[in-house]
């Protein structure tokens, strides 16, 4: 960054802050520092304690570095329009004893500030590592922020005891500059002349110049107050009033508070489905993730991606047909079964691989019996399903309604939106993967490799690879 002329990089910060730090125009400070963050702070320091900078360099803090302190402590000693460098280093490396050794060797012209940081190593483990690669001191001491505080204290440079004392250093050299007349004062500029920040998107939006089309919108949520609000409903109130997850989902997926009755099937319909064991393909993804040792969230995603048609998928499209049966159909099973069979093929939510009418599905069994006889729902989607069942194990005795089918229709009862409904499933399912990968780190589980008795190799036998030709 050169004030007034150049700047390569985000040195220097927003454009609010070029104009704080006095950068549309040069002062008589230097700055060079081993961090880029603290290059601007520097800037900042010199422009409000002083006259603001030349030039300032970030040369990073590298264990291997491409450039260092010497380099440019020459070219600010060769510009007659720096009168003092400010250079701020850290534990680590020599650059600050090379630099402290240059500044030392002959008289120089400008004035040296500087600032080390990592002095709190000498009450820390000998070679522990701060934030950059090249901070960590060396055997016997070498590199130390106090070896090069007191060798740039030698050499005749300014350092003060810790980066709070920089800013009143800085301010000390420049009355000194100031006092020789090295450093003449510089007249206010007019404040018309400075540069004019341009207006923020939301002032100009505010006095009606110009009209942002948005990139995405909501219609559920808004975060723009103190809190959450869930359409319109503030999170800590909901929790207050005793409402429940369940709630939430309604809100967030539905968009309308459900009534208490609806509340207690939600909650019902993902207590039942959070796990099916550790059988399934959707908790033996999440397993073998967490015996691989693959983090949480990678693990539920390995579980999550086996959810689809043949596993958990068919809570959406059950819902859906079963309502397109209500509606087309309402009165001829037979009629509907023979169009799915014609344009879909078996029916979602009707089948299950294991359960059957003499072997029925518990958690079926409870739900439809809640919802038919403990609450005042209309089920015409439930009611229609439950007539088809009747149909189908009539010709196999395990073309149940299964429990997705039998979540999908209650859920189209309950008003959600047909392509929202699988959302049950992934989230209820959410919960037992999550359980099963910290299950499997509390063992501390290996990784897992198949049994060949698990396998069925139907592969040739071994045989002679034969030349090429």
């Amino acid at each position: 960054m050169t004030a007034g002329e150049c700047r390569l990089g985000v040195i220097g910060g927003e454009f609010k802050n070029l104009k704080l730090c006095n950068l549309y125009r040069p002062g008589s400070f230097g700055v060079i520092t081993k961090s880029g963050g603290l290059s601007n702070e520097a800037m900042w320091l010199c422009a409000q304690n002083g006259d603001g900078i030349t030039s300032a360099v970030a040369i990073g803090g590298d264990s291997y570095p491409g450039t260092d302190f010497v380099t440019y402590l020459q070219m600010f000693e060769n510009d007659p329009e720096t009168k003092a460098v400010v250079i701020i280093g850290e534990v680590g490396g020599t650059l600050e004893e090379e630099a402290a050794e240059w500044y030392g060797r002959e008289k120089r012209r400008i004035r040296l500030i500087a600032s080390i940081g990592g002095t709190c190593q000498d009450v820390l483990p000998q070679g522990m590592k701060f934030g950059h690669a090249g901070a960590k001191e060396g055997k016997k001491g070498l590199g130390s922020a106090r070896s090069k505080i007191n060798a740039l204290r030698d050499a005749g440079a300014v350092v003060p005891d810790t980066f709070g004392g920089l800013s009143k250093a800085i301010k000390q050299v420049y009355l000194e500059l100031q006092a020789s007349g090295a450093i003449k004062p510089e007249p206010e500029l007019d404040e018309k002349l400075l540069p004019v920040l341009p207006p923020s998107v939301q002032e100009v939006m505010k006095q009606g110049e110009v009209i942002v089309e948005p990139l995405i919108r909501t219609t559920i949520s808004d975060d723009r107050g103190e809190e959450p609000r869930y359409v319109g409903y503030a999170a800590s109130e909901l929790c207050e009033k005793g409402y429940g997850i369940e709630d939430v989902i309604g809100l967030l997926w539905n968009k309308k508070l459900p009534s208490k009755e609806e509340s207690e099937i939600i909650k019902r319909i993902i207590m039942i489905s959070a796990d099916h064991g550790p059988a399934v393909s959707g908790a033996f993804g999440s397993i073998i993730a967490a015996c691989a040792g693959i983090d949480l969230p990678q693990a539920v995603s390995a579980g999550m991606t086996m959810i689809g048609p043949r596993f958990g998928g068919a809570v959406t499209n059950a819902g859906k047909y079963f309502k397109y049966g209500v509606k087309e159909y309402p009165n001829d099973i037979p009629g509907f079964l023979n169009w799915m069979k014609q344009n879909v093929g078996p029916v979602p939510g009707i089948g299950h691989r294991v359960k059957s009418v003499k072997n029925p599905d518990k958690r079926v069994k409870y739900l439809v019996e809640y919802v038919t006889n403990q609450t005042t729902l209309h089920t015409p989607c439930l009611n229609y399903a439950l007539e088809v069942e009747k149909v189908t194990t009539a010709k196999k005795d395990n073309l149940i309604l299964n429990v997705d089918g039998t979540i999908g229709c209650i859920l189209v009862d309950l008003d959600f939106p047909e392509y929202s409904l699988n959302g049950f499933f992934v989230l209820a399912r959410t919960i037992g993967m999550i359980g099963h990968w910290i299950d499997q780190n509390n063992q501390n589980a290996r990784l897992i490799r198949l049994y060949d008795y698990l396998i069925n190799y139907a592969v040739k036998e071994e045989r002679e690879v034969p030349e090429k030709k």
